[in-house]
């Protein structure tokens, strides 16, 4: 899998994450139900894992690879890999931290 789903798809979705949920917040709070807000998150942070994983990959690839001499474009690819893991990391823990006022607060509070 490639590092780009990770740099770019995973923020993506921890952001369409928060404005799905935040739009799903009345149709929740008028059927008394929270069901639909849990499985959006919980497809939100899978994508994101899923991504976060695919680019952990690649760096553990590119952390075989390395040896004495390494040539740039390996020094690239390896520090590609750790800043899309990192940030694919990132994503999934904010769409976690988004996921905890689901079960703490009522949708109809306010």
């Amino acid at each position: 899998m490639p590092n780009w789903p990770a740099l770019v798809l995973a923020p993506s979705v921890a952001l369409a994450n928060t404005a799905i949920a935040y739009a799903l917040v009345s149709p929740s709070c008028a059927q008394q139900d929270v069901t639909t807000l849990h499985l959006v998150t919980i497809a939100s942070l899978l994508a994101c894992a899923l991504f976060t994983f695919g680019a952990y990959l690649n760096w553990q690839g590119a952390r075989v690879l390395a040896g004495p001499q390494e040539a740039p474009d390996q020094t690239r690819r390896r520090f590609l890999s750790q800043v899309a893991t990192l940030c694919g990391l990132l994503s999934t823990l904010v769409v976690l931290a988004e996921w905890l006022p689901v079960f703490m607060v009522s949708p109809c509070l306010a």
